[in-house]
């Protein structure tokens, strides 16, 4: 076998967060956060790897934290992993890991403020939960008078630990309400798809208004068309059209 273990072509390896924890008494560690949304056979030899490549690399000793959002995974990627030959095994992979089993469901805003990285991580892990609703809210409460160096990661974090969930958009929604002073990148994004969404709707409420004013018949289905369109672009065109166009219908060509 080659002895060079070089790797010749770049090979993109990313964790979903990394961070550097500060600790009272002995030296800084790092910390691998990676979301595991199923089993996957493969994750523990990527996960062996990352941590030994933080190790050589920043010479500081590494943790892997997992965060599940079902139970059937979690116990999985909880299980002990070793390397090596059966009979002297070379190296043992124990990650954290965290799942809704064995997070609390936390809805007090007395007890998020208590510990907020494990309100976080109680969001994250019952994305599914029916009480979704009340652990995101309890979290926003708090976030409303904690430093900004403090909360804007926790307002990210959460973000990404929704993924695709209908919780996603509940978490946008609370950001954009009660969390509105905040210079985070989720909350400058809504900012800004605010912006775009309230000119977007007065250009739909021009043309509407340039085809009454012509006495033009507008069908409901056009209506509900040029009321939903949120690409800026599209309504100048029919904005546009209106000004000379037969019918309601007819902006909508080549559009």
């Amino acid at each position: 076998m080659p002895n060079d273990l070089t790797e010749t072509s770049p090979v993109e390896r990313r964790v979903d967060t990394l961070l550097r924890l500060e600790t009272e008494d002995d030296e800084p560690l790092l910390l691998a956060v990676e979301a595991q949304g199923q089993k996957d056979p493969a994750k523990p030899a990527s996960w062996a790897y990352y941590t030994s490549y933080l190790l050589a690399k920043y010479r500081l000793q590494p943790m892997l934290l997992v965060v599940c959002q079902d139970r059937s995974t979690a116990e999985w990627a909880a299980r002990p992993v070793h390397f090596g030959p059966r009979q002297w095994p070379l190296l043992t992979l124990r990650p954290l890991v965290v799942g809704p089993h064995n997070m609390p469901v936390i809805t007090n805003p007395a007890e998020v403020r208590k510990d907020l990285a494990l309100a976080t991580l109680s969001a994250i892990t019952h994305a599914t939960n029916a009480n979704i609703g009340a652990i995101l809210k309890a979290v926003t409460n708090v976030l409303q008078d904690t430093p900004a160096e403090l909360s804007n990661p926790i307002i990210e974090l959460i973000a990404q630990g929704m993924g695709k969930h209908p919780a996603a958009a509940l978490w946008r929604k609370l950001v954009a309400v009660d969390l509105s002073f905040y210079k985070s990148p989720l909350s400058e994004e809504l900012r800004n798809e605010g912006k775009v969404a309230g000119k977007a709707e007065g250009k739909a409420e021009d043309i509407l208004f340039v085809l009454e004013q012509r006495g033009l018949d507008i069908p409901e289905e056009a209506r509900e068309r040029i009321a939903a369109c949120d690409d800026l672009d599209i309504l100048r065109r029919w904005l546009g059209r209106a000004l000379t166009a037969a019918s309601a219908d007819e902006i909508f060509t080549d559009a």
